[in-house]
């Protein structure tokens, strides 16, 4: 498999439905045990857990949807840094949440274990490395 040609991911398969409560904030979690990704410079799989925690405002995403969203990024080669902010962004276009968060602990490779965490709105940098 050649890394470079893989396609990307498109926000297409996404759907959304009307949020049931848009008065009230209330945490949706979603947690996507089966997360597959291909790494840029080994062509080789990358497995692990997202978690998606949001506050909606005028819609939430629809959960076939984002499985097979998801999905997309079984062939799709770029580092955890890279698939994480980019599914972010994706949701964050096609939801406009409140508040959202997304977790990745990718399963260990070579004795290493790396998570990668982004929230929307950005937290200014100054609260996130207080001294």
């Amino acid at each position: 498999m050649n890394v470079s040609d893989m396609s990307e991911p498109s926000t297409d398969l996404l759907e959304t439905f009307e949020n049931p409560n848009p008065k009230r904030n209330y945490i949706i979690e979603t947690v996507c045990p089966e997360f597959t990704s291909v790494c840029p410079k080994t062509g080789q799989p990358d497995f692990g857990t997202l978690t998606i925690t949001y506050i909606a405002d005028k819609v939430c995403y629809e959960l076939k949807s984002l499985k097979l969203y998801l999905q997309q990024y079984r062939n799709h080669g770029a580092f955890y840094e890279s698939v994480t902010n980019t599914i972010l962004d994706h949701l964050v276009e096609v939801t406009r949440p409140r508040m959202m968060e997304i977790r990745a602990d990718f399963t260990p490779r070579g004795g290493i274990k790396t998570s990668v965490i982004v929230n929307y709105p950005d937290a200014p940098l100054d609260e996130v490395f207080e001294e």
